[in-house]
């Protein structure tokens, strides 16, 4: 997963644009393994077997698609779109580079398939009509996002794993206005920690910060291992001014020094908030795009958490999961996983014996990895037949 967070301006007419695309694709890595794949596909296409049977003939790629869903437009295994990409690798000189306003032919003959690109300049890079006055637009904005942003945008920026003794040291609030228990958008509360952890707002420290409640251990189902601890994100908050150390005289008529909480803001409030709720610092807001595909090699993975209310135990399509392998596993964002049911252990009422028996497991539907851990992933659930429970699992897609 790679960030692009620089606005360029966008003036009137292509040129500028495409020279600034040249820079933007720097910013978006293509693997060595999907370009040799584009190589070899581009030179005679794909299988028409290989096209989905709604594959249509034109399309022009409009705002609000996805890299995911032109992908599964023209083919059967959407995972596959470093060869949809290759059939059109002159024009595609970056898979991460698709822009409303391109126009998608495709092209069949000799029993295979190829998509060229029409309504853009050499490159790839759409005309982009703007009105007379220069405006400033993020190119990272215009290109297509993979996956719909609104339904990951908040993964991408909070810490949802995190070390448990990371989270007991973080600052805690301690206190709101007016003795209120609980706290939502709008209200002031009062935070102690350290003079590090909340600094004054005239440092250079980061003034914004994500408040959490006491992180929860995520057990390897496996083997029964913690593999981390996922923090409850709570909510925003801006500090207003950091910890202080006053003088005061005790009743014994003696100088000693007190530590005055920092102030805070909550600017946002996704959850009722109390006191004891800590605060980390907020990332740096960045925008993550990468190429949906399958993993390299095997993979035997579980579903260890369904993300959201702990009372939630079926998840659906455009939920979130967290799955036991990380990047020590080679978990990668962008990669497909294919659901399969753990399979159900029933009665069998057919005999008098009445054994339990154990159901096959079957495939389910696909989730793509979106972010990434030492021991631990988030995935969105693409499609899905019945719902997603704890001990799911999830292999490599056929």
């Amino acid at each position: 997963m790679t960030a692009f967070s620089n606005a360029r301006t966008v003036g009137v007419g292509a040129m500028l644009l495409a020279a600034l695309s040249t820079l933007h694709a720097q910013n978006y890595p293509v693997t060595s393994a999907q370009r040799a794949t584009a190589r070899q596909v581009a030179q005679q296409g794909v299988p028409l077997s290989e096209l989905s049977s709604t594959a249509p003939d034109e399309y022009t790629v409009r705002r609000g698609d996805t890299l995911w869903g032109i992908s599964g437009m023209f083919l059967r295994r959407p995972w596959r779109w470093p060869e949809l990409w290759g059939m059109n690798l002159e024009a595609i000189a970056n898979p991460h580079l698709i822009y409303p306003g391109q126009v998608l032919y495709l092209d069949k003959s000799n029993g295979y398939a190829r998509l060229r690109m029409g309504g853009a300049g050499a490159q790839g890079t759409p005309t982009v009509r703007l009105s007379p006055r220069t405006r400033s637009e993020s190119l990272a904005d215009m290109a297509l996002p993979t996956l719909p942003a609104h339904l990951i945008e908040p993964f991408l920026v909070q810490p949802l794993v995190v070390d448990a003794e990371r989270l007991a040291q973080a600052p805690r609030i301690v206190a709101t206005t007016d003795e209120r228990v609980i706290m939502a958008t709008g209200d002031r509360a009062y935070v102690r920690g350290s003079a590090d952890l909340v600094p004054r707002p005239d440092s250079a420290a980061t003034r914004s910060w994500r408040i959490f409640r006491e992180a929860l251990p995520l057990t390897d189902p496996d083997t029964g291992e913690i593999l981390g601890y996922e923090a409850q994100y709570m909510g925003k908050a801006e500090l207003v001014e950091g910890e202080t150390l006053v003088t005061l005289q005790d009743a014994k008529g003696e100088l000693r020094e007190n530590r005055v909480p920092a102030t805070i803001d909550i600017t946002d409030a996704k959850s009722e908030i109390y006191a004891g709720d800590r605060l980390l610092p907020a990332p740096e807001r960045s925008y993550s795009n990468y190429v949906p595909h399958a993993p390299r090699g095997e993979v035997n993975a579980r579903v260890v958490s369904l993300y959201g209310d702990s009372a939630i135990r079926y998840a659906a399509q455009n939920q979130v999961i967290a799955i036991n392998r990380g990047t020590r596993d080679a978990m990668a964002a962008g990669q497909v996983l294919q659901l399969v049911t753990q399979g159900d252990v029933i009665q069998d009422k057919t005999t008098e014996q009445r054994e339990q028996m154990q159901l096959p497991r079957e495939r389910n539907g696909l989730a793509m990895v979106f972010r990434t851990f030492d021991r631990v992933s988030y995935a969105l659930i693409l499609e899905v037949r019945r719902p997603v429970v704890v001990g799911d699992h999830l292999v490599a897609p056929r």
